[in-house]
């Protein structure tokens, strides 16, 4: 419970379980809360969910309202996600999303609108932890743990948030289980208790290669393979990904991509899915949660995809281009420049950053 005297959190309710239970625990607390959807889309799931969270905020009977974001959505999020697949990559909206648009956008549009709060919570399974100490001539105050329920475990798309946003943040849920969370929904009668969990990329509306189809204007080009042997053609590079072997349609496979030359429009794929393994990463665009650069090097776990295993890396600073490298125990397999690799020692989320290339 906060030491605050009836303080007021903005819930991000989306419809789902998870955070309709987060609006139903803090309640239960004794916050005032005030329920928040975020219009996003124009889609048909967008709309229902939308409904559910109305629903949601009169059986807990919660003020709510609804907020359209459907620009700056479409500017921050769709924007980037297509500019970063034209340039070659495999990006990752929802880290983005958290943190331009959830932890960003949203609070400078309640302050806009008038709306005081103290806290802003989101359904995330992910715990905060405060501290009070000084790390040279800055104060440290906030940690991001990882979820009770690690295979429910959402701190992979938060690496990107900092001490001022952490501040204002509560993560309701972060102490229970999945299944608890279930149970949770059934006794604060919450009509959404059996429906399904929030998409990874919530704005596309069917398949990710129909909406690159739509939005990407591609030219085929040639499959090589790593002897540089012209075996194929490809139908566009953004419908391939580091790793991928379903999709390449050619004879004598299986096949897996192994790179991709943007500037030859080349797609380059291996039969030997060991060629796939690499032990050294650059990373760009670092965040370290603390707000405190570390001492280097730094031993730490590392994960390159949100389900990936985490792996044993030390992180130093690459000295030609500036940028954080990590180079593994283990090599690891498919490392996707786009995505993110997120860095922990023990449960607490150190930062993360992007993918920049592999060796």
């Amino acid at each position: 419970m906060s030491k605050i005297k009836n303080p007021k959190v903005i819930v991000a309710i989306s419809g789902g379980i998870d955070s309709s239970v987060a609006a139903a625990l803090l309640k239960e607390k004794g916050y005032q809360v005030q329920g928040v959807f975020m219009k996003l889309c124009d889609l048909p799931r967008f709309r229902k969910a939308e409904k559910r969270a109305e629903r949601v905020a009169k059986v807990l009977g919660i003020p709510f309202l609804v907020l359209d974001l459907r620009r700056e959505f479409k500017k921050k999020v769709i924007d980037y996600f297509l500019k970063e697949y034209k340039a070659g990559t495999t990006p990752n909206p929802c880290v983005v999303c958290n943190k331009e648009i959830k932890f960003g956008i949203l609070l400078k549009k309640l302050k806009k609108l008038g709306i005081k709060f103290d806290f802003i919570a989101t359904g995330h399974y992910a715990r905060i932890s405060h501290l009070n100490f000084s790390a040279g001539a800055k104060k440290v105050k906030w940690r991001i743990l990882k979820a009770k329920d690690k295979e429910k475990d959402q701190t992979y798309f938060l690496w990107g948030l900092k001490q001022k946003q952490l501040k204002k943040v509560l993560f309701p849920i972060g102490g229970y289980t999945g299944r608890q969370v279930k149970s949770l929904a059934r006794k604060f009668n919450i009509p959404v208790y059996e429906g399904s969990s929030s998409q990874d990329v919530c704005f596309i509306p069917k398949t990710t290669s129909d909406f690159l189809r739509k939005n990407i204007k591609q030219k085929c080009g040639l499959i090589i393979d790593t002897k540089g042997r012209i075996i194929g053609q490809h139908q566009g590079l953004v419908f391939y990904t580091i790793g991928q072997r379903k999709g390449i349609k050619l004879g004598g496979g299986p096949y897996f991509v192994l790179a991709k030359d943007i500037k030859r429009n080349i797609l380059i794929v291996t039969k030997n899915e060991r060629d796939l393994a690499k032990k050294e990463l650059l990373a760009k665009g670092v965040n370290w949660i603390s707000g405190i650069v570390p001492k280097l090097p730094l031993k730490v776990k590392a994960k390159i995809r949100y389900r990936h295993k985490e792996a044993s890396t030390i992180i130093t600073k690459d000295k030609r281009t500036r940028r954080y490298k990590l180079r593994f125990q283990r090599p690891q397999r498919a490392i996707t420049p786009g995505q993110s690799v997120v860095f922990y020692q023990g449960d607490e989320l150190l930062g993360g950053g992007i993918i920049d290339r592999s060796y």
